[in-house]
């Protein structure tokens, strides 16, 4: 078996550094073995042990993305100048101007500071400083080189020197730094006072959004020890729709037909996955067909759902105050929905006992509503929803919960991320029934992989499971789309 090319030199022994022992008189000098004879043309060789290859010294380094060129001396200056700047402008003057005119006065007068310094730059050196000293007092700082590329996934910030980044499901080190932990902190905390929240020493946990409904968590010190830890999971400009996840390869084009009639039809749907699987980017496109002319009610923590429809009210979850009062929880935003008329409840992340009050919803008249948690499989997923109610406190038998589950939801689509970073939607399943304590499931399709291509990435096929009538055809056939499932299911490889 072959191991790879060797050279002579990483094939002997490394030399011992403790010198060998002299033979004394008392010890007689080891008899010497003969050479052994070669083997017989005829017999099989005798496998060597491998020997142990150490890695080259690039492999053992982590790889950095280098978004950030500037040198050193560039940031020495910059640093200069950005402190002269503090020293000169007025903060609270700055704060009544709207963003267009607190640039141009920060412009001014760092041009001012850059003449009276006598620093000698180029053009264009000196409109990077001018946007990154703008960036720094009014925007992002280091971070708006990142939030202004569309293929980056997500952010992360672990203290003011390390910044990682995830680019096609990978995820990789980049070279953006912040001047000091202070600076990055105060990017935290500007980030999260744009939606009415706070993060300190006090409330050193705090979830946001940025404006464009990326989502943010911060953890601070004391509680992170090597500096503020800033997490952005952040969105395309360009809404996703289910036509670009058949683009991608997320699903087949029958698979999509089936999600859209699931969609349209008013299935209650339950979207299950695993963190950055794409839940709900794939809840944003099922979202997509929904009728305009459907009250849309949605429920987050942080608002990140993107949603087209013209009647939409959108509610956001309350952390509590630092008097540790005043706070709303999603439990109390799903219960509020059902005095508001809804014809659709959107649940961003069912996370606790919300998960009562919403299949509540599903089997009182709320036809259509949809949400997302965290879950490996469908089965999982519902043995989730049935773990979450019962540490909502509520004392109800295991088998009157799953009567309920049942009776409530129709549809739970599987969402995943593979081991290459693509993300595929594995398994749609329908809830059947309750035989006994156990809840039936039936996959109306499913995703098998097959192997992987020359590039490393995992490939396989969205196949059906043979199932002619789904358990939701009379719901389809309700709104006259009978004969588009009956189309989808034939089309479905088996």
């Amino acid at each position: 078996m072959s191991f790879g090319k060797r050279s002579a030199n990483a094939l002997k022994p490394a030399p011992s550094s403790a010198p060998a022992p002299k033979p004394s008189a008392a010890t007689p000098p080891p008899a010497q073995k003969p050479a052994a004879a070669p083997p017989p043309s005829g017999a099989p060789k005798t496998p060597q042990k491998p020997v142990a290859l150490k890695p080259p010294p690039d492999m053992e380094r982590e790889r950095v993305h280098r978004v950030d060129t500037r040198s050193e001396e560039y940031y020495s200056t910059k640093t200069t100048i950005f402190n002269a700047l503090i020293d000169t402008i007025d903060l609270g003057q700055l704060a009544q101007l709207d963003a267009e005119s607190a640039r141009e006065e920060i412009r001014d007068i760092v041009v001012e500071i850059i003449s009276i310094k006598n620093v000698v730059m180029s053009i264009s050196e000196q409109e990077h400083l001018l946007d990154d000293i703008c960036n720094d007092v009014l925007g992002y700082g280091p971070l708006e080189p990142l939030l202004a590329r569309d293929d980056i996934a997500d952010i992360m910030v672990n203290g003011a020197d390390t910044t990682y980044i995830e680019v096609n499901g990978k995820i990789e080190r980049t070279n953006i730094r912040f001047r000091d932990n202070a600076q990055l902190m105060n990017i935290c905390q500007r980030i999260v006072s744009q939606v009415g929240r706070r993060v300190d020493e006090s409330s050193p946990i705090c979830d946001a959004r940025l404006l464009d409904g990326s989502r943010v968590n911060v953890i601070a010190p004391p509680l992170a020890i090597d500096g503020p830890t800033l997490t952005i999971r952040k969105f395309k400009k360009d809404k996703l729709r289910l036509a670009d996840l058949v683009k991608f390869g997320s699903i087949s084009e029958a698979g999509a037909e089936i999600l859209r009639i699931i969609g349209h039809s008013r299935c209650n749907v339950l979207i299950s996955g695993g963190t950055g699987s794409g839940k709900t980017t794939l809840l944003n496109c099922l979202t997509g067909f929904i009728d305009p002319t459907e009250r849309v009610i949605t429920c987050e923590d942080s608002a990140e759902l993107q949603l087209q429809q013209p009647h939409v009210v959108r509610l956001e979850t309350r952390p509590p105050n630092i008097e540790g009062s005043g706070e709303i929880s999603m439990r109390d935003l799903v219960k509020n929905c059902l005095r508001m008329r809804p014809e659709r409840i959107i649940v961003g992340e069912v996370r606790g006992p919300e998960a009562f009050d919403l299949l509540q919803a599903m089997n009182t008249g709320h036809d259509g509503s949809m949400g997302t948690l965290h879950a490996n499989t469908p089965r999982e997923a519902l043995s989730r929803v049935e773990s979450m109610i019962t540490m909502g406190g509520f004392s109800l038998p295991a088998k009157t919960i799953r009567e309920m589950i049942v009776g409530s939801i129709d549809v739970v689509v599987q969402a995943s991320r593979l081991r290459d970073g693509s993300r595929r939607i594995m398994q749609i399943t329908e809830v059947m029934g309750l035989e006994g304590d156990t809840i039936i499931l039936q996959d109306i399709m499913k995703f098998e992989v097959e192997g992987e291509d020359d590039d490393g990435r995992v490939s396989g096929r969205h196949r059906g499971t043979g199932i002619g009538r789904p358990r939701f055809w009379d719901r389809a056939s309700y709104f006259n789309m009978e004969r588009d499932l009956a189309k989808a299911i034939d089309a479905l490889d088996t």
